[in-house]
């Protein structure tokens, strides 16, 4: 029998997810890294700041993904569809982490703006959990299309010696391309083209601020 989680139990889980999602290397994958057995080729300094930028809005991009998903969490109900939904935050985590190691071998930092880009990405998982399971499951579907756009233009741009950080990307597009899916077949809605371009246009805010940052 499973027991009832008091409030307090809620809280402390809640800030125990903050705190992991947004202290450096405090994130733990459930999954070995995709990268694990992969050698990368000889990169120059220019190569290499690049990747790490790249990597820095992956990152960055996970860090807002935790956040939709607490945020959904607490307003949301979708009975049906609770375990996907955890099972597809524990993948992101996986991504989370995989990030963050990346970006520690590569002499790089996580972005100083993950706490601002956190509550933004809270504020709208709240928001769309409290209109509706099918806007909230929407609202995964629409994120997660993006969020494979990035990915796509990130494995184009990647040097071609960091075969490391392509390994961990094309693990966490198959699994993005999963979450959308899901979520669509779930009942999600499909956001008309408007909100999608609101969506990539803050997005872009997102990325060129992350980059360096």
């Amino acid at each position: 029998m499973t027991r009832q989680l008091s409030r307090t139990d809620n809280l402390v889980h809640q800030f125990d997810t903050v705190l992991r999602t947004l202290v450096p290397h405090a994130a733990k994958p459930s999954r070995p890294s995709p990268a694990r057995d992969i050698v990368d080729e000889p990169m120059t300094d220019i190569e290499r700041e690049h990747a790490i930028g790249l990597m820095r809005i992956n990152h960055t991009g996970e860090v807002c993904a935790q956040a939709l998903y607490q945020g959904q969490g607490m307003t949301a109900k979708l009975p049906d569809t609770r375990e996907q939904m955890e099972q597809a935050a524990q993948e992101e985590i996986d991504h989370l982490a995989w990030c963050d190691t990346r970006l520690r071998e590569l002499d790089g930092h996580t972005s100083t703006l993950n706490p601002v880009f956190y509550a933004a990405s809270f504020g709208l998982g709240a928001l769309a959990g409290a209109v509706g399971d099918r806007v909230s499951l929407g609202f995964v579907a629409a994120t997660e299309e993006q969020v494979g756009r990035h990915l796509n233009s990130h494995l184009e741009r990647l040097p071609i010696g960091d075969r490391r950080s392509r390994a961990v990307l094309e693990q966490m597009r198959i699994d993005e391309a999963h979450h959308e899916r899901w979520a669509l077949e779930a009942g999600g809605a499909r956001f008309p083209l408007p909100v999608k371009f609101g969506m990539r246009l803050m997005s872009k805010v997102m990325t060129k601020s992350v980059y360096r940052f």
